[in-house]
């Protein structure tokens, strides 16, 4: 009973240190840059398996200096209610579970704020429990952080090519430009290869990426306006904040089929 006694004590200690550090690692997470995330080690470690030179192009840029319609793009291409939804779009997920169920191939339903949560915080993986706990740090960055600082830090660390993370880097790698004058095609191309950046490259863009460009510009036209970002043209942008709406709601709500 001792024993017991102990190891339940220690657990208890060892939840509450987690809750706590969880809930520091975010709130730092709302004004610090993030330069690194495990993502980034695990395709060191993978390239340095396979005998590959070891690649990682990687630069933070504020939201200021990202193309409005890099944002625009990957709205349109990966969560066309991010504006609204807090974290999770229920309907995409009963969409994907009902098409598993009756034994279509299986799609993702993940928002930008779970990509960004698992980009930041965790691992690749399908398992239960990292899926819990990516849902926790869905709901506290939504909370803690808001859709602009959720945006910056999803275009400053998601994959976006081999080595390849973050919208500047990319930007410079494959168009040899900053980010934030990326024109709108160029933004819908990068979006394009967001199923799988390892594989497409928007770089040499293949015809499968060039067909799923032009329905993301398509959508692009279609919702509402994403204020976020530099604008050219517009000195207001600069400062990066989002005008405040009562309400976002997509024109058109549209499914990229492949």
């Amino acid at each position: 009973m001792i024993l017991l006694k102990r190891i339940l004590i220690w657990l208890r200690n060892l939840f509450i240190f987690l809750f706590v550090f969880s809930l520091l690692w975010v709130v730092a997470g709302k004004v610090v840059p993030v330069y690194y995330t495990p993502l980034m080690f695990i395709r060191l470690y993978e390239q340095f398996q396979d005998g590959k030179p070891l690649k990682l192009k990687h630069t933070w840029v504020p939201m200021s200096k990202i193309a409005q319609p890099m944002v625009q793009a990957v709205i349109s291409s990966e969560d066309n209610l991010f504006m609204e939804h807090r974290g999770f779009d229920i309907e995409q997920i009963k969409k994907a579970k009902n098409e598993a169920d009756r034994g279509k191939r299986v799609r993702g339903a993940s928002t930008i704020t779970q990509q960004t949560a698992k980009n930041v915080f965790l691992w690749p993986g399908k398992s239960y429990i990292r899926k819990g706990i990516e849902a926790y740090f869905t709901v506290l960055i939504e909370w803690v952080w808001g859709k602009e600082r959720i945006m910056e830090v999803y275009l400053n660390s998601i994959e976006m090519g081999e080595g390849i993370y973050g919208v500047e880097a990319v930007a410079q790698e494959h168009f040899n430009k900053p980010a934030y004058k990326l024109t709108k095609r160029q933004a819908a191309l990068i979006a394009a290869t967001l199923p799988n950046p390892r594989k497409f490259n928007s770089a040499k863009p293949s015809p499968y990426m060039i067909k799923r460009q032009a329905k993301i510009l398509s959508l692009m036209g279609k919702l509402m306006k994403v204020e976020m970002g530099y604008n050219e043209g517009n000195s207001d942008q600069d400062s990066g904040e989002i005008k405040k709406r009562k309400k976002w709601r997509a024109l058109v709500i549209t499914t990229l089929a492949e």
